[in-house]
């Protein structure tokens, strides 16, 4: 009667997996590959110096991705994300000319769409109290909050 082979995970078959799910990150850079590959390793270090069944050694790598990527969406993530136009450099907006690609003149707020992006971003919401058409060449007086304050170019 013939056994059936049983496949052992190395300490170092881990190692390589959390090395290949890390190098991944780089074609993805969603940190959630970086994390799993993180917890590999740990779990091959963990391997090296003693030793643990296949089935623990997944509920361990399981519980410790779980953690990393728990530690990275509370703690790390949302301090390097800013969504907002906060701390935006004055001198790089005001005096910028654009174009009006949508205005709700009830609201007297629109969005203007500059040819090249401007601090990062090609479209800003603008406050105007006054009357605007799409296409409406404009230029950028102030800022006000997350909102540029623009004046209407006479016509040439």
């Amino acid at each position: 009667m013939a056994e059936a082979s049983t496949f052992t995970l190395l300490y170092w078959h881990w190692i390589v997996l959390g090395l290949l799910l890390i190098t991944l990150e780089l074609f993805a850079p969603l940190f959630v590959m970086l994390w799993l590959g993180i917890a590999a390793v740990v779990v091959g270090l963990v391997l090296s110096v003693t030793t643990i069944d296949f089935s623990t050694q997944l509920i361990i790598w399981a519980i410790l991705s779980g953690i990393f990527l728990l530690l990275w969406h509370k703690l790390v993530s949302p301090r390097i994300s800013d969504h907002t136009t906060a701390g935006l450099s004055r001198e790089a907006i005001v005096g910028q000319v654009g174009m009006v690609s949508f205005f709700n003149q009830d609201e007297g707020r629109g969005k203007l769409k500059f040819p090249a992006p401007i601090v990062g971003n090609d479209e800003w919401e603008f406050i105007y109290d006054g009357s605007l058409s799409k296409g409406d060449k404009v230029k950028v007086v102030d800022i006000s909050g997350n909102s540029l304050i623009i004046k209407p170019l006479s016509p040439a």
